[in-house]
């Protein structure tokens, strides 16, 4: 029976104990568990506070019509070509600034328009637009 003990106590023990892997762990969740509240209130800022209510003023809309012989109209005064520029300057500089929406005739040169465009763009305008007939279906 002596010899039967001795080849027990000389085998490797190839379990791991399991307690020491508990334990850290244990601790390092105990260690997150205290600095993640302090790590989120570390830094105090003051955030800017938003409203969701509409904006109160409106921009005006410029209607700016190019009609067949290429003559311009800004609302419902004709304008010259020399004139246009530093009226839709004039319009460019206010606050809000103006939508211009762009009608021209179907029978108009494509290069009036652009023009018009184009006087726009060095104006400063931002939001041009232009206005269309919708097709109706028959």
């Amino acid at each position: 029976m002596a010899g039967f003990i001795a080849e027990e106590t000389d085998e490797v023990m190839s379990e791991i104990n399991m307690v020491p892997f508990i334990d850290v762990m244990l601790v390092l969740l105990i260690v997150f568990i205290i600095t993640v509240p302090v790590m989120k209130h570390s830094v105090n800022v003051e955030l800017p506070t938003a409203t969701n209510e509409k904006e109160l003023i409106k921009p005006e809309t410029l209607n700016l019509s190019v009609k067949a012989d290429g003559s311009y109209f800004l609302g419902e005064e004709m304008i010259s070509d020399d004139a246009l520029p530093a009226r839709l300057m004039s319009e460019a500089a206010k606050e809000p600034q103006p939508d211009l929406h762009i009608r021209g005739d179907k029978d108009v040169r494509y290069e009036r328009v652009a023009q018009a465009m184009a006087a726009a763009q060095q104006a400063g305008l931002k939001k041009i637009g232009f206005i269309t007939q919708p097709k109706s279906g028959g």
